[in-house]
């Protein structure tokens, strides 16, 4: 079973859906995943799902609508639930150092998207474009992280190891800079070579210093 086909088990009711339909929704998960939506069509899904082009019409009025069929249910069920839970793994312990607190959050992070990469690659691309799944990944992913980011980021400041801003500022530049090292290693260069472990220190370090020279 392929990892779409078992997100496919997972995340819908199959007993609603037709073996056409089954089909289509895999292969349109592998298509937007590995063209991005804008560059898929829908006759290329319907070709991947052994189908009429016509039969995706028939089950989704548009390709956006057949996007979201997928989108909404992997993030409602899927992703907000994992994201979220996983990452209290990491909230729950108490870390010595900011700098060991960011390093087990980026492994964790790392981890989950290695895990749910195809997904992950189409929410990436597809959020910034698609108001509806942005509002929701907003409301389900966002807020529940950016709250407990700050309570822990609130204990850092009254231990004196982190500098007097407002929370939500260093939340925002904090998740901006480890999303934007995941995001560069594995889904705009992954077959670059990295060094991995270099690279997670080196994301530490410039949240911690910035690029400021010391005297």
């Amino acid at each position: 079973m392929t990892e779409e086909e078992l997100m496919l088990q997972q995340l819908f009711d199959e007993d609603k859906l037709t073996d056409k339909q089954k089909k289509i929704i895999v292969a349109a998960i592998e298509t937007f995943s590995e063209k991005g939506y804008a560059a898929s069509s829908t006759s290329e899904i319907a070709k991947k799902a052994g189908v009429a082009e016509g039969t995706i019409f028939r089950h989704y009025k548009t390709k956006k609508e057949l996007l979201v069929s997928i989108v909404a249910p992997l993030m409602t069920k899927f992703i907000a639930p994992l994201v979220v839970k996983d990452f209290n793994k990491v909230l729950d312990r108490e870390f010595e150092t900011v700098e060991e607190f960011l390093r087990a959050t980026i492994e964790n992070r790392r981890d989950l998207l290695i895990r749910m990469l195809p997904v992950v690659k189409i929410m990436f691309q597809e959020i910034p474009f698609q108001p509806e799944l942005r509002e929701q990944f907003l409301e389900l992913v966002v807020k529940n992280i950016f709250n407990s980011v700050e309570k822990v980021i609130e204990g850092y400041q009254e231990k004196g190891l982190l500098i007097d801003m407002p929370p939500e500022s260093i939340a925002r530049l904090t998740i901006t800079n480890i999303l934007g090292f995941l995001f560069t290693r594995y889904i705009l260069f992954p077959h670059l070579e990295w060094d991995d472990e270099l690279e997670i220190e080196r994301t530490i370090q410039f949240i911690m210093h910035g690029l400021g020279k010391k005297e």
